[in-house]
């Protein structure tokens, strides 16, 4: 029994494995998984908890702010799923679970602070409840704290997760000035969302294999995956904020829309000349009318655009599916197939 699993005896409650079989998709019907991956991620939280402690209260509250929340936790459970490649959970790999989480929480701290947003994980964003400066610290802190975890880890790691820094930065720069004079609109969407969301979740894969001991061509393998399943998850929500009521996402529809944010169904709508000139005015800018949030609405569901994101969304599960050939069968192949799998049926 591995020290996860010892740990899982006791620290696993409240649910914590029916979580896990709800999470993003996650379809894994190995007890014995399950309990290794739910232990691995208890250890996690503590290791959160921790690393969220400071001496100065305002840190402390703000840096535990997010922690609390909760959330899905999909990337330290792709870390820990990444191990069961390799030798399997161990301090090393919780360490690198928390430390890619933390990164993933302070960059949630920075965008808050960019999209003047005021809720995060239904609770108040720590921009609106304190202020821009104290978040944009916040976050630097956790990043900060992150880098201490992996250090640990080696020298390769560290440079690991240097560049992913690099990407997640230069995504976010990408966005922020938007495409070049002559760049496709699509091609520059795909590429930010990407480094913003791929590239993190490749790292993901890349030290859950790694830290286990994982053959080489299986590490990659698993970053190739990561990349891929990462922006297909953010197509997919793409998708869902347009197609979905309510009543199924449990978000509010039309977000994207009210914020003024290009995503990747308009972008292949205002490429078509076909659309509505109604939608091309409406998506020209924020819309803060509801009446007019439920036109764009209407006008995008019945445009080529939402079919075409689809479109592209089932290529990016097909590619995920394919990475996976190059690792042996096992239960945990199987869950890190129901990821792509779920990515495409969550939006039908």
């Amino acid at each position: 029994m591995t020290e996860c699993e010892r740990a899982g005896n006791v620290s696993v409650q409240g649910g914590a494995i029916e979580d896990l079989r709800a999470s993003v998709g996650l379809r894994i019907a190995d007890e014995q998984l399950l309990r290794t991956l739910a232990a691995g991620l208890a250890e996690v939280e503590n290791l959160l908890r921790e690393t969220a402690r400071s001496e100065v209260k305002t840190v402390q509250d703000a840096a535990s702010h997010l922690v609390e929340a909760g959330g899905k936790r999909f990337r330290p459970m792709f870390t820990l799923l990444a191990a069961e490649f390799g030798k399997g959970n161990h301090e090393d790999v919780v360490t690198a679970a928390a430390a890619v989480e933390l990164v993933h929480l302070a960059t949630l701290y920075h965008d808050d602070v960019m999209d003047e947003a005021t809720m995060r994980r239904g609770a108040q964003s720590v921009n609106a409840r304190w202020d821009n400066t104290v978040a944009i610290l916040t976050g630097d802190f956790l990043f900060a704290h992150a880098s201490r975890l992996v250090s640990k880890l080696g020298t390769d790691a560290a440079r690991i997760i240097a560049e992913t820094f690099g990407e997640l930065v230069t995504g976010q720069m990408r966005e922020t000035v938007g495409p070049d004079a002559g760049e496709d609109p699509v091609d520059h969407y795909l590429t930010v969302i990407g480094q913003k969301t791929g590239s993190l979740i490749a790292t993901c894969g890349r030290f859950g294999g790694m830290v286990s001991g994982a053959e080489p061509e299986h590490i990659e393998a698993l970053r190739r995956f990561g990349d891929i399943i990462g922006t297909a998850f953010q197509i997919s929500d793409d998708i869902i904020d347009i197609s979905s009521p309510s009543h199924e996402s449990g978000k509010t529809p039309g977000t994207d829309l009210r914020e003024g944010v290009s995503t990747l169904p308009m972008l292949y709508a205002l490429a078509d000349p076909a659309t509505d000139p109604r939608l091309v005015e409406l998506l020209s800018g924020p819309i803060a009318e509801d009446e007019r949030v439920e036109e764009a609405l209407g006008l995008l569901r019945a445009s080529s655009g939402l079919d075409q994101a689809m479109a592209t969304l089932s290529d990016y599960a097909q590619r995920a599916r394919a990475e996976l050939t190059a690792l042996p069968a096992s239960v945990a192949r199987d869950a890190c197939e129901s990821v792509a799998d779920y990515l495409v049926a969550r939006t039908r």
